[in-house]
């Protein structure tokens, strides 16, 4: 993938804009990234400073200018930017990626997850050359493990993380999706 071209990569839902995160992104990051966000969150910590925010978004743009990621802001139509997603190239795997989200709190419960990690789903295994994508959640996070399913990921079992943010490992329940399964899904 070449890399200028991934900066400026712009998908488009019914509702929804999702492009590539930029430095200039991270007041608002900061604004959206609540307590109750991040307590979800394994890399984004609170309280989260501007200098933190816009660090983690610079690095997470140089993910995707060397072509080992799509990290995505997400932003409503009207212009505001509402949450993140994104799909990280598994260090270990190239062809397996994981993928991350989170949206504030007043843009909860109202479908734009769904509708944002679909998109980036199908773009990250068409530009990332992917396999199959695995996403992981604290299992109390009942919310975030329904979106999983919603998008026909399957459940792979539990394993430790590191979460970052809380300097710790935690357990996590995992799913995952093949390229072929979303495919089959897109296509209904």
């Amino acid at each position: 993938m070449n890399g200028s071209s991934a900066v400026d990569r712009v998908l488009e839902t019914p509702r929804l804009r999702l492009r590539i995160v930029d430095e200039s992104d991270a007041a608002r990051v900061v604004d959206l990234m609540t307590r109750s966000v991040s307590d979800w969150l394994a890399s984004w910590p609170y309280p989260l400073d501007e200098a933190t925010a816009a660090a983690r978004l610079r690095e997470l743009r140089q993910l995707v200018t060397a072509g080992n990621g799509l990290c995505f802001a997400i932003v409503r139509r009207e212009g505001d930017l509402i949450g993140m997603v994104s799909v990280i190239r598994a260090s270990l795997d190239a062809r397996r990626g994981g993928l991350g989200y989170w949206l504030g709190e007043a843009y909860q419960r109202q479908g734009y997850m769904s509708e944002a990690v679909t998109a980036a789903l199908s773009d990250a295994f068409l530009r990332l050359d992917l396999h199959a994508v695995e996403a992981g959640a604290q299992p109390e996070n009942v919310a975030s493990l329904a979106i999983m399913r919603r998008l026909g990921m399957r459940a792979i079992g539990e394993r430790s993380m590191w979460a970052a943010a809380r300097q710790r490992e935690e357990i996590c329940a995992y799913y995952e999706i093949t390229r072929d399964e979303h495919s089959a899904r897109r296509a209904v």
